[in-house]
């Protein structure tokens, strides 16, 4: 394939290797270097470089770890948006906008290129998720999705189409997220609906399976447990056994084991996810929100045996947080150490800590980073405190009804 048949940043990548004298073994070396691997098939990583050098499949699960081997931006070596900063509207539809220019200018409906930063644009919104307000992520979201439905109704390949229904799958399982969130329910069940159309028409079973687990998710803080173990294990059914969504919807299963007291089966499922996560590598972009990684799985188990009133959660959610808290384990994520901040305090409580419990739910209160959908939590530690009947208890109980001031309204009840 000539230079002129393949993507730009396939191009590139070719380039900048040669450029260094590298040939693609040692390439795939520097990329597990980069990616921090501890180990990886350099054959069948040589065999991926030969593809994505030939621009056949995108790296995106490689794409830091280039940038990181060749000393280049990503932005640079990919030309992808800076997403993961979420510019401000203006520049975010200067962007969209951009890149219907591109598209007019290959003479396109669709194209390559537009399928290719439509799907990076996918990456980058799910890895600005942890830290992103969801109503100003939604936005982003929703004017993307709105120029997705544009090109659906234009002329396409079939594999066109199918891309572009995988992309349009995703956004609107983001934005279902995003609704969740905020606690707006009518919008995350439409939202979840089209998203589940979607991998329906795309025959992507992965999409289909967070879908569930999406479901899953809003059943268990609901207080529906039982229905909430239903839909963890269709979402086991319908994943990929080696999809992050299968692991994902094993470890809600164990969340909701655990709501509904049922150690053996909530410690079966824990298990379960500890020899799935064990193989797995730590991504080069651990925060985005569809990939699951052995971080992750530390933080389910300490929420899922703090429900259980397990004295081993208070190891497990101190880890947690000091991982979440370092410089040194990726960028910071102040919305999972805020949930980790709560986890430890149901902890601490259950092994007679109170003081400490109160010290943590105030810093996770006053955080301002706690959603909607996650206020229950901050009030179920309220709840607990009180029925100690601590002195801290009525200033807790004020800095609570704070964060239910300032939250989005129509969010669940207060607990107590």
């Amino acid at each position: 394939m000539s230079d002129s048949e393949r993507p730009g940043w396939a191009v590139r990548l070719r380039a900048e290797r040669e450029a260094r004298g590298w040939n693609k073994r040692e390439m795939a070396r520097r990329l597990l270097r980069a990616a921090g691997h501890a180990y990886g098939s350099l054959d069948s990583l040589t065999r991926q470089i030969r593809d994505w050098e030939n621009g056949r499949h995108f790296p995106r699960d490689w794409a830091g770890a280039y940038a990181t081997a060749f000393g280049v931006p990503e932005a640079a070596l990919f030309l992808r948006p800076a997403m993961a900063e979420l510019p401000d509207a203006a520049d975010f539809d200067d962007e969209l906008e951009a890149l219907e220019l591109a598209r007019r200018a290959a003479a396109s409906d669709v194209g390559a290129e537009t399928l290719e930063v439509l799907e990076m644009v996918v990456d980058e919104f799910a890895i600005a998720y942890p830290g992103t307000p969801p109503a100003e992520l939604l936005r982003r979201v929703r004017r993307t999705l709105s120029y997705v439905m544009q090109l659906l109704d234009g002329r396409k390949t079939l594999t066109e189409h199918r891309r572009l229904l995988v992309v349009g799958g995703w956004l609107s399982l983001l934005a279902a997220t995003c609704h969740t969130d905020l606690h707006q329910r009518s919008a995350a069940t439409a939202r979840l609906r089209a998203a589940a159309q979607m991998a329906e028409h795309a025959d992507h079973p992965e999409i289909a399976a967070w879908c569930l687990e999406t479901e899953a998710w809003r059943a268990l803080t609901d207080g529906d447990y039982q229905r909430a173990v239903t839909l963890s294990k269709g979402a086991q059914t319908v994943a990929p056994k080696s999809s992050s969504a299968y692991v994902q919807a094993t470890a809600q299963e164990g969340r909701a084991w655990a709501r509904l007291g049922a150690r053996p089966e909530t410690h079966k499922s824990l298990d379960r996810v500890a020899r799935l996560v064990e193989p797995l590598p730590m991504p080069d972009r651990p925060e985005h929100h569809y990939r699951y990684d052995p971080a992750k799985g530390d933080a389910y188990a300490a929420t899922t045996l703090s429900w259980l009133g397990d004295p081993s959660a208070e190891p497990y959610a101190r880890r947690v947080l000091a991982r979440l808290e370092s410089a040194e384990e990726g960028p910071p994520r102040p919305r999972r150490a805020a949930s980790a901040r709560l986890d430890l305090s149901l902890a601490l409580l259950s092994a007679d800590q109170p003081d400490e419990a109160v010290h943590l739910t105030h810093a996770a209160i006053a955080s301002g980073v706690l959603v909607p959908s996650n206020h229950w939590r901050a009030a179920e530690v309220v709840a607990a405190v009180e029925a100690l009947r601590l002195p801290e208890a009525a200033e807790l109980r004020e800095a609570y009804r704070g964060l239910r001031t300032v939250g989005e309204a129509g969010g669940p009840p207060a607990i107590g």
